[in-house]
């Protein structure tokens, strides 16, 4: 029923009389615009026309070269897809703050306008593009507010400055802590897979009292030892195969590695939104549902490690570590011992109604909820690393103190969904565990941690994931195998691993790894206390896609030379 309504809504939105056919800027009672023609021609060919060249060369080549494949990027997503996610309320919350920078020269209401312009683009079945959506608009000029729009630049400049005075004080830490040279030569490429031989089976978990299922991957090293626990918790959207290279490569090191899968937040939900056969990305009550699903695994393993003839007595349930990325990072951070705040929680999703942080409003999302626990952690676990987590709003610094076994952040400097300094920098400060660790890798993105999986709702686009992931890869093999064998297997010689001068040996360019130990607030600039909820990419991709004109020079002086042009 749910897919027929939403098939019945894109058939019935009649396509506007007319159509946008000219973008353009307006401040105060001023406005100019050019025709989108000539967007698309440069979009298409790369070639500036003479109207547009007036533009053009106050934005530089790379920026030039940026907004050409913005414009032509395809989004392959249909209406129904489309009409699905903008009408759940994380969808709706950022239509909304969209709209107010766009404006339409008819009665037609920005934010209607607006979604109806995105679901009539998606009719196309190759997929649509931004500048398909602005053809859309029931308007022959679409404006954007020109006042909303700098206001958004300047957020960004501040925050983009913010970000990058932090990374350069951890970069900064890093350099100092890497004081004496590491011999590369003479130690373990912890890059490259370990010794033992493992073979992957498939368990599924049944937990009836919350009618779950969890399907989950365990990789279990050729040895009849006993070996650690590894858990790896997925992301929102993701699935157990998005991790199985770290699950290999932990495995070969001598660590069970079990994936679970979180049925209410992984590929299979987000394919149910976009197919029309659930109304949302993901239930507040995922977040208590995952930390749940790691105890609930952890019980069924120690029954199986009794009872089934091939595991029994190969699995150490005392040395037990977890590893999760975005929403799995919350997970891990959650089971590790960070406990919740409530009242900071609704006291922060007050404070955000101008923020595009979606990891914010994804956190907020958990106000829905009659009521959340004071914590769900599980005592059995004895290390953790939570990459580009999610931690502000749910735990904030009360919470995360809390943690008392061993810890790394990993943070991407280009993380534009969990902002790396609200979401991982400031949060490694909080942290009181003495054994801590931030892991910063300088041009990774949200997206960089991931392998393709065969189960992919949405193909993420390669200007998504950024530069080549491969180096991100590695570092975490790395990373994780140092961690794990130092704080489950106690195998103190890989301690030396966790440290800046190891790291530094084994940067590769373009993207590069600092790993420090200590960071303080002090050593933080007082202006990252301000305005840390912006998201970078939200309001990017805003002013790329809505303002191809040079906004970005426009932020950086003042609006007058503008206004003085167009008079």
């Amino acid at each position: 029923m749910l897919i027929l309504s939403c098939v019945l809504l894109v058939v019935t939105v009649v396509r506007p009389a007319r159509s946008a056919e000219r973008i353009g800027v307006s401040y105060s009672c001023l406005s100019s615009s050019i025709p989108l023609s000539l967007l698309e021609t440069y979009a298409r060919t790369g070639q500036i026309d003479s109207k547009f060249a007036d533009y053009a060369p106050r934005i530089n080549s790379k920026q030039l070269a940026q907004l050409q494949q913005l414009l032509s990027t395809k989004i392959p997503l249909n209406s129904v897809a489309v009409s699905q996610f903008l009408h759940t309320p994380i969808g709706e919350e950022l239509l909304g703050r969209l709209a107010q920078v766009i404006q339409t020269d008819d009665l037609a209401s920005e934010f209607h306008a607006l979604r109806d312009a995105m679901i009539l683009a998606a009719r196309n079945p190759q997929g649509f593009t931004p500048l398909e959506v602005l053809r859309q608009f029931p308007s022959e000029t679409v404006y954007i507010k020109l006042e909303k729009a700098l206001a958004l630049v300047g957020e960004v400049n501040q925050f983009v400055n913010q970000t990058n005075d932090a990374s350069m004080v951890v970069n900064q830490k890093a350099t100092l802590e890497a004081q004496f040279p590491f011999d590369l030569s003479r130690s373990e490429n912890l890059r490259q897979p370990g010794r033992l031989a493992w073979k992957k089976q498939t368990l599924t978990l049944s937990d009836p009292e919350r009618d779950r299922q969890i399907p989950t991957d365990l990789y279990l090293p050729h040895s009849r030892t006993r070996h650690p626990i590894v858990v790896i918790s997925h992301g929102l959207g993701s699935d157990r195969f998005s991790f199985a290279y770290l699950a290999e490569h932990l495995a070969s090191y001598g660590f069970a590695v079990v994936v679970p899968e979180h049925s209410g937040s992984d590929s299979n939900q987000l394919a149910m939104l976009l197919a029309g056969r659930v109304r949302d990305i993901t239930s507040p009550q995922e977040f208590l549902d995952r930390p749940i699903d790691v105890s609930k695994l952890l019980n069924k393993l120690e029954q199986l490690s009794r009872f089934d003839p091939e595991l029994q007595g190969r699995l150490d349930l005392q040395s037990v570590g977890i590893v999760g990325q975005s929403f799995g990072g919350y997970t891990a951070l959650a089971v590790a011992g960070a406990t919740f705040q409530a009242q900071h929680l609704k006291t922060m999703c007050q404070a955000s109604q101008d923020s595009l942080n979606l990891s914010l409003l994804l956190q907020c999302g958990a106000t829905q909820l009659p009521q959340l626990p004071s914590h769900l952690s599980d005592p059995r676990i004895k290390a953790a690393i939570a990459i580009n987590p999610f931690s502000s709003a749910i735990f904030g610094q009360a919470g995360l103190s809390q943690i008392r076994v061993p810890t790394m952040i990993v943070a991407s400097s280009a993380d534009t969904i969990a902002p790396t300094l609200p979401e991982q920098i400031q949060p490694f400060t909080w942290l009181t565990t003495p054994n801590k660790y931030l892991a910063l890798i300088t041009g990774a993105t949200h997206f960089s941690a991931l392998a393709s999986s065969p189960n992919e709702a949405i193909p993420v686009l390669p200007f998504v994931v950024g530069t080549n992931p491969i180096p991100m890869h590695q570092y975490l093999k790395a990373l994780n195998a140092a961690f794990f064998k130092t704080y489950l297997m106690n195998q103190q010689q890989y301690r030396s691993y966790l440290s800046a001068n190891y790291v530094k040996t084994i940067n590769q360019l373009p993207i590069q790894l600092a790993l420090v130990k200590t960071l303080s607030t002090s050593d933080l600039s007082k202006n990252l206390e301000d305005r840390l909820s912006l998201n970078l990419s939200a309001c990017i991709l805003l002013l790329l896609v809505f303002a191809p004109f040079p906004l970005w020079d426009w932020a950086s002086n003042s609006v007058k030379p503008y206004t003085r042009r167009l008079m």
